[in-house]
């Protein structure tokens, strides 16, 4: 079976998976070495121990194709996984085996978690409101977020804001420098780049008036609770193209995003998938006859 496509772009196996590795063997597995096994065959096997939504298992199976390893089984990123299914399997020697074994582990774990806790909120949100946008921030944990975005993906969330630099949020800690009011704040931001959203931060029923005054494109409600997001969503008057948008954010998660998108906001942003729990895969091993 050929490895499965690296679906996202920044986890290619040069340098992200290498450096994985490297972090972990460094220059060598001192105990498959001390055993005397390396040449020895079998095979490995992964499997969910639980229900989850899967990610990561291409980067898994290029860690272990990269060390030798043949890959004979693998299930896809965003597939629903049953407790006891199998997610990838992999046959070569026992050096190439046990030197991926924990890394792989660890990559569709940790990304498995983010991707179910995204699939949940996601779930929750449009079981009241099936057009809702779920979008993730980019408080992902440092180092990790190519990994952690692809998990949001797979988890059917999308991403607010990949970094600093592709979009404009102008912020409260914004106007302290700015010489001027939000009107003009959001007026200097659209004639420095006219084909971005312009997107305000707001934090009281009030600011969500001078952001709606102002132009803003995306009002974003920052630890509102969902009364009052209901609030801020019937003060502010859409214009023709149906904007402001309204977006709420902070705190958001599985158990209160079907309250908010009660709520009759346009999108959640969240950054809860970032810190979920990562989800058990088993992992079992077999020699063949020699």
């Amino acid at each position: 079976m050929s490895l499965p496509p690296l679906s996202f772009w920044p986890l290619g196996p040069e340098p992200g998976l290498a450096g994985l590795l490297a972090d972990d063997i460094g220059f060598g597995d001192l105990t498959t070495r001390a055993l005397g096994i390396g040449t020895r065959r079998g095979d490995i096997t992964f499997a969910a121990r639980a229900g989850l939504r899967l990610c990561g298992v291409e980067e898994a199976a290029h860690m272990l194709g990269g060390l030798g390893a043949t890959l004979t089984f693998s299930a896809a990123s965003g597939t629903d996984m049953a407790a006891g299914e199998v997610v990838l399997r992999a046959q070569g020697p026992a050096s190439a085996l046990h030197a991926g074994w924990k890394m792989a582990q660890l990559i569709m774990e940790f990304s498995s978690g983010i991707a179910s806790e995204a699939a949940a909120i996601v779930a929750a949100a449009r079981g009241v409101t099936p057009d809702i946008a779920v979008t993730v921030t980019r408080k992902s944990v440092p180092f990790t977020r190519a990994l952690s975005l692809k998990a949001a993906l797979a988890g059917g969330a999308e991403i607010h804001r990949l970094g600093l630099h592709d979009s404009i949020m102008i912020f409260p800690e914004h106007l302290v420098f700015f010489e001027g009011d939000l009107a003009q704040a959001v007026a200097a931001a659209r004639r420095q780049s006219p084909e971005r959203a312009v997107m305000v931060e707001v934090t009281s029923a009030s600011a969500v008036r001078a952001a709606a005054q102002a132009g803003a494109d995306v009002i974003q409600l920052e630890k509102f609770t969902p009364e009052a997001a209901a609030s801020a969503v019937r003060a502010v008057t859409k214009r023709p193209d149906g904007r402001p948008i309204i977006a709420a954010a902070g705190g958001i998660n599985s158990q209160n995003a079907a309250l908010y998108a009660a709520s009759g906001v346009d999108t959640l942003v969240t950054s809860a998938p970032f810190s979920a729990n990562p989800r058990d895969i088993e992992v079992k091993f077999g020699k063949y006859a020699e």
